[in-house]
This record gives C-alpha cells, sequence and structure tokens, in this order.
C-alpha cells in the first residue's frame, strides 16, 4: 500500500466519523507520519509552526482512535496499518467501500458533499501521482525575480489562506519591498487548494466593470460553470456575476499595483474619481459568503481594510519590512567586501531588496566593492534611488508634505505634541496626516518607554533634506 491509498483509507474513516474530509493540513500530517518524518519537519513542509501541527495531529490521532477503536498516534500509525494488511483485517470490498474490521466506510458518502465546505472535494483531491488541475492566468506576473528567505511571512499567508479561510489580503509596503516576489513565492505552495488563479495588475487603472469582465471570461474559458447571479449581487458588484463565479469555483485573485487607483497628491487610499466602487467591491468580497480569497498588493493599505479586519474576521493585511541578516545575500552575489560592515548597510537602507542592490551596484561600480569607503562620506549617497522616493513623495497631500519636511529637521524621534507646536495645522489635520503617512509607511513610529516617538528612515531623510530643505 503507498502512501495516497493510505490516504484514501484515511479520508474514508475521517468522512465516516465525521461527514468531513480530511483537510491539507492533515492530509500533509498523515503523509509526513508515513513516511516516517517528525513533527519538525512536517510543520516545515507544511508551512506550519510545529506547536500547531501537533494540536491537529493529536485531534487527528484521537478521531482516528475513536473510530478504529484502537489507540493510534504518530509513533504506531504506520506499524498499525501494516499490521492491519498482514492480518487480512482490511479489505476494500465492492464499490470501493473500505472494510477496516467491523467498520465500513461508504464512498457514497461523497456526492452529500457541498462544493463550499472548509474540506477538499473528493473530485480535487490527487489520484496516484498526479495533482488535480488547476486553470492558471499569470501573464500580468513579471518574471521572478531573487527571492530572499520570507519563511514567516509564508507561514502566515498560508495559514490565512489554508486554514483560515481568509477572504481578502492586503500585503502593502515601500515600492521594491518584495511583495511581488513574496506572492509569487506563495503561488506554487498553494496552487492546488484552487480551481483557479488569475494574477492581474491595475498599472493601468482599468475601471472595476472591465476588470471584472476580464476576469469573468478568464473563468469562462477555463472552464468554470456559469452561475445564475442574484439581482442584488449583481447591482452591488457593477451589474456582473463575478462574486457568483467566486462561490462556485475556489478561485485564487491577486491584483498587484493597487495603488495606482488612488488619488496622488491626497491622503492615503482615496480613491481616484470614478474609481470609488473598487472600496464597495472590496468590502463585498470581504464580508460575503464565498470560498475564494483575493489579495490586494499596494504601497499603501486602502481605508476600508482597517475597519473590515480583526482578529475573527475574514479580511487581514501584512505589513511587508525590509529583510534582517538574509539581505546579506545580495552583498555576497555582488561580490561586496568587508561583510563586518554589511549589517550597518541594511540597516541604513532598512533591509528593502530593491534598494540595496542599487546601493550595492553602485559600491561596487564607483568603490570597488569597499563597504567601508562608501560609509567613510558623511552624505548618505542616494543615486538611482532618488527616482524611486520620488515616485513616493510625489503622491502625498500638502499636510503630509509639512510634516514630513519638518522631521527631516530633527536628528532625534519625536512626539506629535511637538510636530504640531511647529506646523500651523490644526490637531485634525496634523493627525489625518500623520495616520496617512503611517499607511504609506513613510514614518516610523519608535517606542521609547511610555512615549510613542515619530522619525523618517535614513534613505527618506536625506533624501527630503535635499528636495525640500536645499540640504
Amino acid at each position: 500500500m503507498d502512501v495516497e491509498e493510505v490516504l484514501k483509507v484515511a479520508d474514508d474513516l475521517v468522512f465516516n466519523k465525521t461527514g468531513k474530509h480530511i483537510n491539507h493540513l492533515q492530509e500533509g500530517i498523515l503523509r509526513g507520519t508515513w513516511q516516517r518524518q517528525k513533527y519538525p519537519e512536517i510543520a516545515t513542509n507544511c508551512h506550519r509552526s510545529e506547536s500547531h501541527v501537533k494540536k491537529v495531529a493529536s485531534k487527528l490521532w484521537k478521531l482516528l482512535s475513536e473510530t478504529l477503536g484502537e489507540d493510534i498516534n504518530q509513533s504506531n500509525f504506520r506499524y498499525t496499518v501494516e499490521r492491519w494488511l498482514f492480518s487480512n483485517s482490511f479489505s476494500i470490498t465492492g464499490n470501493n467501500c473500505v472494510q477496516i474490521g467491523k467498520v465500513s466506510c461508504d464512498p457514497s458518502h461523497y456526492s452529500k458533499v457541498s462544493q463550499s465546505t472548509l474540506y477538499e472535494d473528493v473530485s480535487n483531491k490527487p489520484t496516484s501521482n498526479t495533482q488535480p488541475k488547476v486553470s492558471q492566468d499569470l501573464s500580468d506576473a513579471p518574471e521572478p525575480n531573487l527571492f530572499y528567505n520570507r519563511t514567516s511571512e509564508l507561514t502566515t499567508l498560508n495559514q490565512w489562506i489554508l486554514e483560515n479561510r481568509t477572504r481578502l489580503i492586503t500585503i502593502y509596503g515601500l515600492s521594491g519591498i518584495g511583495k511581488t516576489a513574496l506572492t509569487l513565492q506563495l503561488i506554487p505552495q498553494i496552487q492546488h487548494e484552487f480551481d483557479y488563479i488569475i494574477y492581474r495588475s491595475l498599472r493601468n487603472s482599468p475601471p472595476l466593470q472591465t476588470l471584472q469582465t476580464n476576469l469573468i471570461q478568464f473563468l469562462c474559458r477555463g472552464g468554470a460553470p456559469v452561475p445564475a447571479p442574484s439581482a442584488e449581487e449583481g447591482a452591488t458588484t457593477g451589474g456582473l456575476p463575478l462574486l457568483e463565479y467566486l462561490r462556485s469555483s475556489r478561485c485564487l485573485l491577486i491584483l498587484d499595483d493597487v495603488q495606482t487607483i488612488f488619488s496622488s497628491r491626497q491622503l492615503a487610499g482615496h480613491y481616484q474619481p470614478g474609481y470609488e466602487n473598487y472600496g464597495t467591491f472590496f468590502k463585498q468580497l470581504a464580508e460575503s459568503s464565498h470560498n475564494s480569497c483575493l489579495i490586494l498588493l499596494s504601497w499603501e493599505k486602502p481605508r476600508e481594510i482597517a475597519a473590515l479586519e480583526g482578529e475573527n474576521r475574514r479580511c487581514k493585511s501584512l505589513q511587508l519590512n525590509g529583510l534582517g541578516a538574509e539581505a546579506a545575500e545580495i552583498f555576497r552575489e555582488k561580490r561586496l567586501a568587508e561583510e563586518e560592515k554589511w549589517s550597518q548597510l541594511i540597516d541604513l537602507y532598512r533591509g528593502n531588496p530593491s534598494w540595496l542592490n542599487i546601493v550595492a551596484n553602485m559600491i561596487q561600480d564607483l568603490f570597488g566593492g569597499s563597504v567601508s569607503e562608501f560609509l567613510s562620506y558623511d552624505t548618505l549617497f542616494l543615486g538611482d534611488l532618488e527616482s524611486l522616493l520620488e515616485q513616493q513623495c510625489d503622491r502625498l497631500f500638502d499636510s503630509e508634505k509639512q510634516v514630513i519636511s519638518w522631521l527631516a529637521s530633527e536628528v532625534e524621534p519625536v512626539e506629535i505634541s511637538k510636530i504640531s507646536a511647529n506646523l500651523e495645522l490644526s490637531p485634525s489635520a496634523l493627525l489625518q496626516a500623520v495616520q496617512s503617512l503611517r499607511r504609506r509607511l513613510l514614518i516610523e513610529k519608535v517606542k521609547q518607554g511610555t512615549q510613542t516617538l515619530f522619525t523618517l528612515q535614513p534613505v527618506l531623510m536625506e533624501y527630503l533634506k535635499n528636495q525640500f530643505l536645499g540640504g
């Protein structure tokens, strides 16, 4: 008996007891146990924490033990199955009915399983060495760049999507931080949990109706059944039944460059005129009942997301920060010298992979790879980074520009009250500006004891000194 047959038997037993199929993590536990893996290795392969895997495994062994009337655990699972086979107490009878001792599992139950169940439909389960067929359209996705270790972020996303069935996820961070690279790394890990995967860029700011038409056209070409839309759902999604498709099939939709549908020179998250219906669309997908997932990639968090997300809600946000020690790999690839200085570079450029690649190329070109020579200058040289920072800062509202211009003149982090005392902004306007800058990740929050202080990243501070202060 190979591992796929073991999984089929276990799935039959669990369904016979609970009316539900084994889920992705339970399957990973059984597969790893059959292959004599320990919990740490299973946790790594399933992209979960070891403690969570042990918790799920404990419940699974208890369920199997209750079903079979025999104590089952990780250490004896394979031995027990092999003993059943040897003792002829295991058999597959007519119509593929599984018989173990006095326990019989009727496969006719499968026809009663709803597509909206949180467990896998049997029609999507792998058979033999084949994988379930997934229809994908990644034509808008860029070529994958070098990917640097994001194990923690991948584990979080896997848990949100596969275990929590999160409907709307926002991954936001500064340009070049690695949002797209992370998502492209995620897709192969979860693709067999979906019927359809579509990646679209909003860089050309398509109207919502154009986007929905495009998505539905692909779903129809990919073989998705055409659902019957309700009048209410059709009215709230621009007259198109996209939500019904997301209910009838499990879809993963990825929208990149979401910031392009926001207005420039307004507070963060304000939609361009005519694009406000995107906010309604995002809200509906987060709150309506369906089994699909929408991932948004953006420089800034949409305004309505803060109200939607929460610990027990199906809407989550992941703020993507810079790399830590993993960023040293960039400097190894560029063959920079003086490894003991690399951590200083990583801190100055806040671990942004795109920024670090630009700086490493500059150090190799101008200083022969000498990091210490580059760092010996009093001024933090920006070079090609200036054009990237200009794109971010050009989007700012007037009050935001006032706040960060003043912060650029302060060496140490400061309290909001000190900002207020030095700017001619009403308290309301000041707080709105600071909140908006936080949503854009352009100011850093620092805790000092009980105080909450604010400052700028060194790179942004240098850019602003040059631009706004003539430094």
